[in-house]
């Protein structure tokens, strides 16, 4: 790989183990590596769910949409609560690290290097963040508009309504992003997050 080009697998992944009298599920288990909980997935699905049904109720089922923005509110506190005590690869401790790394990795994927992470890779990171301030600052902003204090205060609308287009752009480059990155490392990325496993180095 190029200098300066992304770090491969920068997590220790069980080593595959070999043996004659295992079956072929066992051998094909033993390729792949526990990665996404069943908190995460349960929270990336709930929330991709959310999302999808509060861009078609507003103005036309507001109470729906609203009992939605506040299921979005409490799947963000969850989120933050799991980032901080949930399993290995749901926690933030690398945050930090990969925000930083996230424009060097944008600039190398032009030549197809993408690198190799257990995790999250630097761009999803990123995406991540977006989406996660994103979305709050659409559910905080909705739930303002609809309090005596807010409601009809044009900036809190215009915030919301900002915001909440925000969120679909995301969300729109997080599936590209998606699928560009399963086709370049030759994985099913949205298996990954149904049954929460990936292959590890070696047996892409």
């Amino acid at each position: 790989m190029p200098e300066g080009g992304p770090r491969l697998i920068d997590e220790t992944v069980p080593q595959v183990r070999g043996g004659s009298n295992r079956t072929p599920a066992d051998r094909a288990a033993s390729r792949t590596v526990a990665v996404w909980d069943l908190p995460l997935r349960l929270w990336h699905w709930a929330l991709a769910a959310c999302v999808l049904a509060a861009w078609f109720t507003p103005t036309v089922y507001d109470g729906l949409h609203r009992i939605i923005g506040y299921t979005v509110l409490g799947l963000l506190a969850f989120r933050l609560v799991w980032g901080l005590w949930g399993s290995r690869y749901s926690r933030f401790r690398m945050v930090g690290i990969r925000l930083r790394a996230a424009p060097r990795y944008l600039w190398n994927l032009r030549r197809g290097i993408t690198g190799r992470y257990i995790g999250l890779n630097p761009a999803g990171t990123l995406m991540l963040v977006a989406l996660l301030v994103s979305l709050a600052v659409s559910t905080i902003s909705g739930a303002m508009s609809v309090t005596v204090t807010f409601f009809g205060v044009w900036w809190i609308e215009d915030t919301h309504h900002y915001s909440s287009d925000a969120v679909i752009v995301l969300v729109v480059l997080h599936v590209l992003g998606v699928l560009l990155m399963g086709r370049l490392q030759r994985e099913n990325l949205i298996r990954a997050m149904i049954t929460g496993r990936k292959r590890i180095r070696g047996h892409l």
